[in-house]
């Protein structure tokens, strides 16, 4: 029997249960306990391109400036994502294109996205400017968290209201980095 072993059923036991919870922590769609989307929401408004004033440290964004992400309605009703950004270890700009699906009703902004492949992670705006200027957005927890807006840069009381928001939200805005926006994207 190939599993008799107690070390190797041991092993492969610590395995599954390593493989589930990765797969289930980038398949997580819903907002975090106690954070509601924004409702009503209107996609025409918000696509177009935004520009991160803010985020929580992550790997696939770690070291990077002058970070976008356009959003553009697909016939199909999905959404498509470019994100961009220069990676300044590499002195050059990196690009991400993404899939984002609304998890209910479309008039709620509460989105997965995937990057890859069949994986879907949690996008929720959790605040949004009446005139779709700026917008809170956060993952599947606490842990990720976005302050976006049309414009490079936010008026300091704007921006203070939005840390505001977030920390009242439970997120840790301490650990927040404030993105550089210093070079011209080659794309528009």
């Amino acid at each position: 029997m190939l599993f008799s072993s107690p070390l190797v059923r041991r092993l492969a036991l610590i395995f599954s249960a390593t493989v589930l919870l990765a797969v289930s922590g980038c398949t997580s769609t819903s907002p975090p306990s106690g954070i509601s989307a924004v409702t009503p929401f209107d996609l025409a408004r918000y696509e177009g391109r935004w520009y991160e004033v803010a985020r929580l440290d992550h790997s696939f964004e770690r070291g990077m400036t002058d970070v976008s992400a356009t959003y553009q309605r697909q016939a199909d009703g999905s959404v498509r994502v470019v994100n961009r950004g220069f990676d300044t270890a590499k002195n050059d700009w990196r690009q991400a294109l993404g899939k984002a699906l609304f998890t209910g009703d479309v008039q709620t902004a509460s989105l997965k996205v995937s990057f890859f492949g069949p994986f879907y992670g949690g996008y929720h705006v959790a605040a949004l400017d009446p005139d779709y200027q700026w917008a809170l957005v956060v993952g599947p927890d606490r842990s990720y968290c976005w302050i976006l807006s049309r414009t490079k840069q936010l008026a300091p009381s704007v921006r203070a209201q939005l840390v505001a928001r977030a920390s009242a939200l439970g997120i840790d805005t301490q650990s927040l980095i404030w993105v550089t926006h210093g070079r011209t994207d080659p794309q528009p």
